[in-house]
């Protein structure tokens, strides 16, 4: 396979300024986890639980009907 010059000084030109950024893409070991943080579920939780049971509330009232 021949590569016309054009071609090679433009892999060479890739290679050269492609280098410098090599160190970067060696990854790092992963640091001890943490704790996570706590969050409150009370206020969504209770309003997907009321969402759910006026719905079936509503397909059981169809039902009947």
């Amino acid at each position: 396979m021949d590569m016309s010059p054009f071609r090679s000084l433009l892999v060479l030109v890739i290679l050269f300024i492609a280098a410098p950024y090599c160190a970067d893409l060696i990854a790092q070991p992963p640091g001890l986890p943490s704790a996570p943080d706590q969050a409150p579920i009370d206020g969504g939780l209770s309003l997907l639980a009321a969402g759910g049971a006026a719905y079936a509330w509503k397909k059981l009232r169809a039902k009947r009907a």
